[in-house]
């Protein structure tokens, strides 16, 4: 699985639940504020298909290459580098 169907596969998760939070029929109905997230999500993924740049993709790679300091880098004995 590439990269690109990782970030199709979690904005795709992330409207349908902000979907099921933001619309009143919906047994999980929060607020209809949450169809702004649904529609920010949807207006990255146009801007993604005409673009050279993806957002996603991009914080996935700086994720994956630990820069963000977040996920931490295994080496041998699985030690922690300190970021």
């Amino acid at each position: 699985m590439n990269a690109e169907r990782i970030v199709r596969i979690v904005a795709g998760s992330f409207i349908l639940l902000s979907l099921s939070l933001g619309v009143e029929a919906s047994p999980l109905f929060v607020s209809n504020k949450f169809l702004w997230f649904t529609a920010f999500v949807g207006l990255n993924l146009f801007q993604s298909g005409f673009g050279i740049f993806d957002n996603g993709l991009f914080a996935e790679r700086q994720l994956a290459d630990g820069r963000l300091g977040i996920v931490p880098r295994l080496g041998i004995g699985a030690e922690f580098d300190a970021p």
